[in-house]
């Protein structure tokens, strides 16, 4: 490198001494001082060369140190905010289990001291705190639970509407068959006999309202029966919104492989079928 600065050197001397910018003593012949103020200047550059190339470098790497720390400094604060959340979790969590526990105590209290004074009331309480056991244990919506507790969830909703009304409901449960294993997506039946109780007219002297339940040969049935209750007018209107539900669900667990039918026959009686393959993986065990 200080070669080839020197050889440019002196060939640029002898151009410009040709061209007449600097006298013919300078450039006829090279020097040892010639040399010596070449390397000089050649060595200055790449000091400062060098020193320049350091510097940019320097401010590089502290840039890059300073983004690592902003980045450190970022991490820090969602790794505490994450643990701030977990701590949140965890006390939610920890209420969720006590408050539960304080209100069924509580309940229970209320039972046993109702039990001798208002046998009713207390068969009601009851009731009620089964039916709020379930709703708090109960799945994720989108996974199957046992029928047969949906089924007891239904008996404590008629037990219920039995001692609201002094038994005045004519209404009947009827299940066949063997329901141990067997699975099916929850709040379809639940549904159902919610939309007989705030729509249909369940105290009708001669047409009783029924909930028919049947399992044979891996065919599951559900249908109910009530008689329309026209007193209620438009209020009526809002049935369909529960039973559409009903048909998203099914569709969603069970695709197309689904009978669901719903209508209203000339008795003026509200009438739902649902017929679907259920296999019991247990159906074995049951006999």
């Amino acid at each position: 490198m200080l070669l080839a600065y020197i050889t440019l050197s002196y060939i640029l001397v002898l151009v410009f001494g040709n061209m007449g910018l600097i006298p013919h003593e300078s450039w006829n012949f090279i020097s040892v001082r010639f040399i010596l103020s070449c390397l000089y200047r050649a060595i200055s550059y790449i000091v400062l060369a060098t020193g320049y190339v350091y510097i940019v470098k320097s401010f590089q790497d502290q840039k890059k140190v300073e983004a690592l720390e902003r980045q450190n400094l970022v991490t820090q604060i969602e790794k505490q905010a994450l643990e701030n959340d977990l701590v949140q979790s965890q006390n939610n969590y920890l209420r969720s289990q006590i408050n539960p526990h304080f209100l069924f105590n509580t309940l229970n209290f209320i039972y046993n001291d109702a039990r001798k004074k208002a046998p009713m009331a207390a068969d009601a309480i009851m009731n009620l705190s089964e039916m709020m056991r379930y709703a708090l244990k109960r799945p994720e919506a989108s996974e199957m639970v046992p029928l047969g507790e949906e089924i007891e969830q239904i008996e404590h909703l008629i037990n219920l509407h039995k001692l609201r009304t002094a038994n005045t409901i004519n209404l009947e449960l009827e299940v066949t068959g063997d329901m141990f294993g067997l699975r099916f997506p929850p709040l379809i039946l639940l549904t159902l006999v919610e939309n007989i109780f705030k729509h249909g007219n369940i105290s009708h002297s001669t047409q009783q309202a029924i909930i028919k339940i049947t399992y044979e040969g891996d065919k599951l049935n559900i249908s109910t029966i009530n008689m329309i209750n026209d007193n209620k007018g438009k209020q009526t209107e809002s049935h369909h919104v529960g039973i559409d539900n009903i048909g998203k669900r099914l569709s969603s667990f069970y695709g197309n492989d689904y009978i669901f039918r719903y209508y209203k026959d000339p008795l003026n009686r509200f009438i739902t079928e649902i017929d679907v393959t259920v296999v019991n993986p247990l159906a074995r065990l049951n006999r």
